[in-house]
């Protein structure tokens, strides 16, 4: 009799072992169970990673800029002169294609680069910047990247840009020197008294800057799709830590 009952007291505290165990992996895979704070952390960081994963590979793919109209770079309004008037000349548009295309290319090589400073940002992720981008709005981990990377970036695209329009083309001119030469004779007509009497405005965009954040803005661009679509359609939640993650937020 005393092995029996010694034995089905074996059995319940067997039992009870047992039931705090599922509850335990209850609590890891229960979709209605609170997140931990190291959760949030490694789901967010993982969103990132796959969405800047998929934008670099897709902009630095060949002509990954060019081909894309949504990032696709272009010259300045103000250059809009300069590039009517070269489309009307024989081989004038070619001139402007092959600028352009050239500029797009220095974003795409650029691309190839910005994996590892985005990653390095992501590893960096604090429990705050976490929180916050769980419950904001549906670009807040783009954001946070642009935030925390901007200046980086732009020492990485920048000088590959200015190569691209340093380049010397028709008349051994460059697009920066072609650029200079046109908003020059542009700026001494507006700063003189008849243009001041136009009013006309000079013209003062740094070339090189405005195509860098062009570039940015085209991958950031696409960083933030791929955020929208993990936040807001199921199936773009590729492993059970983003489905969990960010079915709460």
């Amino acid at each position: 009799m005393k092995i029996k009952f010694a034995f089905i007291g074996i059995l319940m505290i067997v039992l009870a072992g047992c039931a705090e165990m599922q509850q335990i992996a209850k609590t890891i895979y229960d979709e209605e169970a609170p997140l931990s704070q190291s959760e949030i952390i490694a789901g967010l960081k993982q969103a990132l990673i796959v969405g800047t994963d998929s934008s670099v590979a897709e902009l630095s793919g060949l002509n990954g800029y060019l081909k894309d109209e949504a990032v696709k770079i272009l010259l300045p309004p103000e250059a809009d002169a300069i590039t009517k008037n070269l489309s009307k000349l024989p081989g004038g548009q070619d001139l402007v294609d092959k600028v352009i295309a050239n500029i797009n290319r220095a974003a795409s090589d650029a691309a190839k680069d910005a994996a590892p400073i985005l990653l390095n940002s992501i590893k960096q992720m604090t429990i705050q910047d976490a929180a916050g981008i769980l419950t904001g709005g549906d670009n807040a981990a783009t954001e946070y990247l642009k935030r925390t990377n901007y200046d980086a970036l732009v020492d990485l695209y920048q000088p590959k840009i200015e190569t691209s329009l340093d380049k010397k083309l028709v008349g051994n001119l460059s697009a920066q020197q072609s650029w200079d030469e046109m908003t020059g004779q542009w700026n001494k007509v507006a700063g003189s008294f008849v243009g001041q009497l136009a009013d006309l405005d000079k013209v003062e965009t740094d070339l090189s800057a405005y195509l860098t954040k062009r570039a940015m803005d085209g991958l950031f661009l696409k960083i933030g799709e791929t955020e929208k679509n993990i936040r807001q359609d199921p199936t773009a939640r590729v492993t059970d830590l983003l489905k969990r993650v960010f079915s709460k937020q």
